[in-house]
């Protein structure tokens, strides 16, 4: 019995570091001194940091890819967690319908969507606009934040809700005082990979973007298809630390709030 766990976290190991590996390199290599990407550095410096931080092309694409994603945050997460409310909530085959719908991002594959949301754009003249990154990267997003609320409802407790109403109080003094504070975990679970979905999108974006209006990983692929400059291992880095960050706040808040219960 301990060999057999000792062999699956030894290959468990394994398949992490398999994972991780490649993201683990781009740190490096957005040290190097050198003015092309070079494994391993013959040099360090920060210049590629400094670079990323002047110029107003990168810093630009940044910045909108954080205001698309924090709007796409606030936008899915809300239409998540009540689409979740409503699909707990329902029986027969409008939950199938409602569910496949909403679920569909998920399935049919990214250049299909891309193409779809460029043809309907562009008749909306909403190509190259920030409502229109917001609209589609919502869509992208929205399956991510059904799935853990919807998942938190199906394990909550409905006679918390019925001895609320008992006491007098209306639907939504019960959803707001007893019901979110007790989905809150899936509801933040939710919200950190909308934030997520939205700062990584690439495929969508490059059929929506603008001269005027790209995000940080557009700005990245068009960089990486013109040269080897390594401003894109320091942006790429970033982008590691970010996420990694996000997940272990998030971790961490939802851990704490379990124990608090």
């Amino acid at each position: 019995m301990r060999l057999g766990r000792a062999a699956l976290w030894v290959f468990c190991g394994l398949v992490g570091c398999w994972l991780v590996a490649p993201a683990l390199i781009v740190l490096p290599l957005s040290l190097t001194n050198q003015a092309s990407l070079v494994f391993p550095p013959r040099g360090w410096s920060v210049r590629w940091y400094a670079n990323f931080f002047t110029d107003s092309t990168w810093i630009g694409a940044f910045w909108t890819s954080v205001q698309v994603a924090l709007l796409v945050t606030v936008v899915a997460t809300a239409v998540g967690t009540a689409a979740a409310v409503g699909l707990t909530r329902t029986r027969g085959r409008a939950l199938l319908v409602a569910n496949g719908l909403i679920l569909s991002p998920m399935i049919v594959p990214g250049i299909v969507f891309a193409i779809g949301s460029y043809a309907t754009f562009l008749s909306l003249h909403l190509v190259g606009t920030l409502g229109g990154f917001v609209m589609a990267h919502t869509v992208l997003a929205l399956p991510f934040v059904v799935l853990p609320v919807a998942a938190r409802l199906r394990g909550f407790d409905r006679r918390l809700e019925l001895a609320s109403a008992s006491l007098g109080a209306g639907r939504w003094a019960t959803f707001q005082q007893v019901t979110l504070p007790l989905v809150a975990p899936g509801v933040l679970a939710g919200a950190l990979f909308a934030f997520v979905t939205s700062f990584d999108e690439v495929v969508v974006s490059l059929f929506i973007q603008s001269p005027y209006l790209q995000t940080l990983p557009v700005k990245m692929y068009s960089s990486v298809s013109r040269d080897t400059d390594p401003t894109i291992a320091a942006a790429a880095s970033m982008i590691i630390v970010l996420t990694t960050a996000l997940v272990l706040v998030a971790t961490y808040l939802t851990a704490r709030r379990s124990r608090a219960r």
